[in-house]
């Protein structure tokens, strides 16, 4: 292939239907037949990226290797496609701006009045090409965030409309993705939601290219011949994407209603291969047919909202199928747990993961959790926070440092076993100025965490500002918290454990960022092993 091919995916109806799935699923199938496929999220908020936003707000931040704070879908990317995304991945409406101003002040626009059309429309068409141009990549699908018709998302849409036209005929096309309403007063799927949906598109000049329908019912022949002739679209590009069970349900379902096919014929290019989802069929009879069922407990503080924790989860869910064992997740707010309830929130648990998080609300109740996990023989996960507060319980209660804190938490502990780095001190933005990104660790032979990854030496993705204090790593150690796992350059300790526990680790690095279909993170997996192997005590 000469030329880098475009698909644009938009969304209409309303939120939440499902873009990032369906392209994820559809960059899968493209992969699958040979195709060099990525996929990149447009976001129309004002926010640089999301790593300053709550998880309440946008759910979980997606860290990349190259330290981008991006959008939870880039997670979905990599997960379906199994290869990494970066910075280029995702751009925001504040990103655009800001590089347009940027430009502004340093006089590149000659005088000119700097406009939405053609200035801020230019930085995003350029964006969009960007990993088009790499050569990298066959085709490259662009997930255009929000609603159409949403005032946000005008200039995206005025770019996608002005660049399909540059790229010229089956250059560039146009997925939309619909709500079909079922109507239980009226027994029946509803059209018109799509159809003023369409219509709105069209207004902006855009002609959606295939439709693609969410339904919770079986769309019939005759409402796809009705939507074909209202929305402007050919019979064979309405598309079905029924509810499921499961995301990892959706690539077979597009591969059943033709999707790949009929983009690829509307981008002139060769079918090849049938797609080849030997392994990807085979993790999902695993996740389908499980031997086993675990319970684990996820300790947290955003547990109302799933997405908070999307990685984790879907972690879970690759490990699971890599055990044959269903992974039921018991979320539990670690607000609500103290030393008088502590038994019955945990009781029944096979395993206990404390989470990831910012802030002094609610670590008290991670830290029960931990010395629960600990002193009871449970198997314990902590990532990042959690790591750290299984350093500060084991500081206070096998030490006897009873007053060790993070100074994240009280900067006037006595005991600052987990310390803001030295390098971030200075620092006073708070966007985009963590620890971010992939970092080296070097693992202890004999250690947990060597016989969990195999090598001495792995790579993992960071996020956070606080780290073990290097001033207390040799007490605790000595104590028989072991530093299993350090990074060769700064010197500070990435991974910790305990002897004589079944599964006891913690690590300051973000694990689930990596898990795939295709390669599920061996900490999830050896995790959820221990899991199994508790319940059968």
């Amino acid at each position: 292939m000469n030329q880098t091919k475009y698909i644009f995916v938009t969304g209409g109806v309303t939120s939440s239907l499902g873009k990032g799935i369906i392209a994820a699923s559809l960059a899968k199938l493209l992969q699958a037949r040979g195709y060099r496929t990525t996929i990149q999220k447009f976001d129309p908020y004002i926010n640089v990226d999301p790593g300053t936003l709550n998880p309440y707000e946008h759910g979980e931040c997606y860290v990349t290797d190259d330290g981008a704070e991006t959008d939870l879908d880039l997670g979905h990317y990599e997960r379906f496609l199994n290869v990494p995304t970066s910075q280029a991945n995702n751009v925001t409406t504040g990103r655009i701006y800001l590089s347009v101003i940027e430009k502004e002040r340093r006089g590149e626009f000659l005088g000119k009045t700097v406009q939405v059309v053609p200035h801020i429309t230019n930085e995003i068409k350029d964006r969009m090409q960007l990993l088009g141009k790499s050569g990298d990549y066959d085709i490259v699908i662009t997930e255009i965030g929000g609603t159409v018709g949403d005032i946000e998302s005008l200039p995206y849409i005025e770019s996608v409309r002005q660049l399909v036209w540059e790229l010229g005929e089956h250059n560039g096309i146009v997925i939309h993705l619909t709500l079909v309403p079922y109507l239980a007063a009226a027994g029946e799927l509803k059209t018109k939601p799509t159809q003023h949906s369409v219509k709105t598109l069209m207004e902006s000049g855009i002609k959606a290219d295939i439709l693609v329908c969410r339904t919770e019912h079986e769309i019939s022949e005759e409402l796809r011949n009705k939507l074909a002739l209202f929305c402007n679209v050919k019979r064979e590009a309405v598309i079905q994407s029924i509810d499921a069970s499961t995301i990892y349900e959706v690539p077979n379902l597009m591969l059943e209603e033709g999707l790949d096919i009929v983009a690829l014929k509307k981008l002139d290019l060769p079918k090849k291969a049938a797609p080849d989802l030997k392994n990807w069929n085979t993790f999902l009879r695993r996740l389908k047919h499980p031997k086993h069922v675990v319970n684990i407990g996820l300790i947290g503080k955003y547990v109302e909202m799933q997405d908070c924790y999307k990685s984790i989860l879907e972690a879970f869910i690759h490990a699971g199928a890599a055990n044959e064992t269903k992974v039921n997740v018991i979320s539990i707010h670690s607000e609500h747990i103290d030393a008088t309830n502590i038994q019955e929130k945990l009781a029944g648990l096979d395993a206990i993961l404390v989470a990831p998080g910012f802030g002094e609300r609610g670590i008290e109740g991670k830290i029960e959790a931990v010395r629960y996990a600990r002193e009871n023989k449970v198997p314990f996960f902590g990532i990042c926070l959690g790591m750290q507060m299984a350093i500060i319980e084991y500081a206070r209660n096998v030490v006897g440092l009873a007053d060790a804190n993070s100074t994240e938490m009280n900067e006037q502990t006595t005991h600052p076993v987990v310390n803001l780095m030295e390098e971030q001190k200075t620092i006073t933005d708070k966007g985009g100025t963590m620890r971010l990104g992939a970092w080296k660790c070097d693992l202890k032979q004999d250690s947990l965490a060597y016989k969990i990854y195999g090598k001495e030496s792995i790579s993992e993705r960071h996020r956070h500002r606080y780290e073990y204090n290097s001033n207390y790593v040799a007490q605790l150690q000595n104590a028989g918290l072991i530093a299993s796992g350090v990074n060769p350059d700064t010197g500070l300790v990435e991974v910790v454990e305990i002897e004589n526990h079944p599964f006891f680790i913690g690590v300051q690095y973000h694990p689930e960022y990596k898990s795939t279909v295709a390669n599920p993170h061996p900490i999830f997996v050896s995790f959820v092993a221990a899991a199994v192997q508790a319940k059968k005590k």
